[in-house]
């Protein structure tokens, strides 16, 4: 079938865009319509851009986290803030500002003749110096060896930065801690020190916290000073051995002699007592028999007090009755009487030879 070829390009212009229309004539330069494309890339841009700023912010830093025991000092272009930054998030301008990150918290310092105080760091907060070498009264060098601790005061930390710089305690506390230490042992001979030793550390205590206490703007705060160790030249040690060693024999001879001397009066005393006793006792004794003698002696007067002449004579006539009694059954019985009529009379039996014999001896 034949092809109408008008109608085939007809067709074929049909589905091509049309051409666009001509500027107008009042000159306006012309703008393309937005398409997707075009807004996608803008989004790329933002994004790619806020990427960078990100990234420029982390790698500027430009903020600090102050942690507890710490506070901050802002710098500005080299100038101080001397409003101390206290515990937190503080932000900064970079390349402008910046900010110093200083620890308040106690701090040590020992003064001793070799690293024997454990770990040494700025980190812990322990530093070591030399030990402090001083003359005494005498030119003698002893070494002294002690603690001290501290810490910065928070509220002047600026202004004291600013002054010493970073290094602040080696220019405050070592130079104030050795002339007072020089000050107070030169005063002293070498053999006092382990004498005077709590005096001497009184001293050196209230001579460092006057000292620092007249520093400007009250740089720190002292918290504790120990002397730890007098080591005293080898001849002066030996010779302070030998005092103690005699003083120590003395010692013992005295409390030998004392000990002696108590043991003489304990046994006098103990003699004494006994001695006191037995005195004691025969007095008692000799009180007893003058007791008795006058006991008897009471007895005999009432005795004879009660012995009237009636009485005896009652006696005698008694005593005659009985032996008349007696010689009835007994005739050769024989009767002594007393001169006077006393009563009583003796009886003597004759029958009994012995009795006889016996009563004849006694007469």
């Amino acid at each position: 079938m034949p092809i109408d070829l008008n109608e085939h390009l007809k067709k074929k212009q049909g589905n091509q865009p049309e051409p666009p229309s001509p500027p107008p004539k009042n000159n306006t330069p012309f703008k393309p319509p937005l398409g997707p494309n075009l807004w996608q890339s803008k989004k790329l841009t933002s994004l790619v851009v806020f990427l960078i700023v990100v990234a420029l912010l982390f790698l500027a830093k430009p903020f600090m986290v102050i942690q507890s025991g710490e506070i901050g000092i802002k710098v500005t272009a080299g100038r101080y803030d001397p409003i101390p930054l206290q515990p937190g998030i503080h932000f900064f301008i970079p390349l402008v500002q910046d900010i110093l990150v200083i620890d308040t918290r106690v701090r040590t310092i020992n003064f001793s003749r070799t690293e024997d105080m454990g770990i040494v760091g700025k980190n812990q907060g322990i530093f070591r110096n030399d030990a402090i070498n001083v003359m005494d009264s005498r030119g003698l060098t002893v070494s002294i060896e002690l603690t001290v601790q501290y810490r910065l005061n928070a509220q002047t930390t600026p202004q004291t930065i600013a002054t010493y710089g970073l290094s602040w305690e080696q220019k405050i506390i070592n130079p104030v801690v050795r002339d007072v230490v020089r000050s107070v042992v030169g005063r002293y001979p070498a053999e006092d020190l382990p004498i005077k030793r709590n005096e001497i550390a009184a001293l050196i205590n209230t001579d460092i916290n006057k000292e620092v206490s007249k520093l400007p703007n009250a740089p720190v705060q002292l918290s504790s000073i120990q002397l730890r160790e007098i080591v005293l030249p080898t001849k002066i040690k030996e010779q302070i051995e030998k005092v103690q060693i005699a003083r120590q024999e003395s010692e013992r001879v005295k409390y030998e002699v004392e000990k002696a001397k108590q043991e003489a009066q304990k046994a006098a005393a103990l003699a004494k007592g006994e001695a006191d006793a037995n005195r004691i006792k025969a007095q008692g004794v000799a009180d007893a028999i003058v007791i008795e003698a006058k006991a008897k002696s009471a007895a005999n007067l009432s005795i004879a007090q009660s012995l009237t002449d009636k009485l005896l004579s009652l006696r005698q006539i008694e005593t005659q009755g009985q032996f008349n009694e007696a010689l009835k059954s007994n005739k050769n019985a024989q009767i002594f009487l007393v001169p006077g009529g006393a009563v009583p009379n003796i009886w003597l039996d004759t029958h009994n030879r012995q009795k006889a014999t016996a009563a004849t001896h006694n007469k």
